[in-house]
């Protein structure tokens, strides 16, 4: 790269530092309250949802537009409904949210266990496969019996994952400052 754009991007360091700050103080807040948590992002995506259904019936009227007329619609209908629907009652939201993934944990453990005995001649270690399908279905149970630890259990989960995006985007904004200050 050159010298110009890295200046360029050097003088954006200060965007991915507070967006680290951002993921940080959310990491934080996922900690102390993982219920209300897990509440706010089932809200936040019942937002997204009414955006996009909105977005999508203004498509509705530009003729350019590569999709069914149709297709749109029921799109723009569906994510309507789910959007006004999550707004409403993001408790309720959050708890349909835990159930389907708990369906999917419950799937994808006997669709590894199943890959595990198939392939058992193929490789070695098959039975790492058969473990990870064995807890995929031990989570999805747990979920099923206990959705509001569930819920807690998530929103932890996002927790951590927040924070360490938030320290990585700190470290990089700061390596940029460095770099751009050394141009």
């Amino acid at each position: 790269m050159n010298a110009g754009v890295l200046r360029t991007v050097g003088r954006s360091w200060w965007v991915l530092v507070l967006y680290g700050v951002i993921g940080v103080l959310f990491g934080i807040a996922a900690f102390l309250w993982p219920a209300k948590t897990a509440v706010a992002i089932a809200w936040a995506f019942g937002v997204m949802a009414i955006a996009e259904g909105v977005l999508s019936l203004l498509a509705l009227f530009d003729r350019n537009v590569s999709v069914s007329k149709g297709w749109l619609a029921l799109y723009a209908l569906a994510s309507l409904v789910f959007g006004v629907l999550a707004v409403s009652n993001p408790v309720a939201t959050a708890g349909v949210l835990l159930l389907i993934l708990a369906a999917w944990l419950l799937v994808a453990g006997i669709y590894r266990i199943v890959l595990a005995i198939r392939i058992r001649k193929a490789i070695t270690g098959e039975w790492m496969i058969a473990l990870s399908g064995v807890l995929a279905i031990v989570l999805a149970v747990m979920f099923l019996m206990r959705p509001a630890a569930g819920l807690v259990t998530v929103a932890l989960w996002i927790g951590v994952a927040a924070l360490f995006y938030g320290v990585l985007q700190i470290i990089a904004g700061m390596r940029l400052r460095k770099l751009a200050d050394t141009l």
